[in-house]
């Protein structure tokens, strides 16, 4: 199974207890889903897991992984992400989009100038915010529909319309 056909979902924050229980961080808008789209993988897809829920717990979710019973395997773990099969995954809005999609897209202006390619997205809690990298620097244009009118995952293309910066 290629990268293209998982999403990430989560990383393991580190063990928690001593029987092998793991802070769980979830990238999911319903943190607990990350428990309903079935085996995770690890980025390599080496290891699958089964993940149970156990209890809330602070900066995340407390969790068993199968195959997990010892404090130091669920240590060895921190730092690791798990992936989901996309298709465990729900179906998103038109307007919506999960940010593995759009990672390596090209941007650009409203005019066709080429800006760069998205690199990653940020969300520090007041909306999202593309990074795109490209022949001017990093260019960082909050993913408003004012400033990103365009979308288009089939033709793997964003046509943004960037604030003017203060330069």
């Amino acid at each position: 199974m290629s990268m293209s056909d998982r999403v990430c979902v989560g990383a393991i924050a580190g063990a928690f207890g001593v029987r092998g229980e793991v802070r769980l961080k979830s990238f999911c808008t319903v943190a607990e889903d990350i428990a309903s789209y079935g085996p995770l993988v690890s980025e390599d897809g080496a290891r699958r897991f089964t993940v149970t829920l156990t209890r809330p717990v602070t900066g995340g979710l407390g969790a068993r992984l199968s195959g997990i019973d010892t404090k130091e395997q669920a240590d060895a773990l921190k730092g690791a992400t798990l992936w989901a099969d996309r298709a465990a995954l729900p179906s998103l809005p038109d307007d919506e989009y999960y940010h593995a999609d759009l990672i390596g897209l090209a941007v650009a202006d409203t005019g066709g100038a080429p800006l760069g390619q998205v690199r990653a997205i940020h969300d520090h809690g007041a909306g999202d915010i593309i990074e795109v990298a490209g022949p001017r620097g990093v260019l960082l244009i909050p993913f408003t529909r004012a400033a990103v009118p365009t979308v288009d995952l089939a033709a793997r293309r964003i046509v943004a319309d960037p604030p003017e910066s203060d330069e």
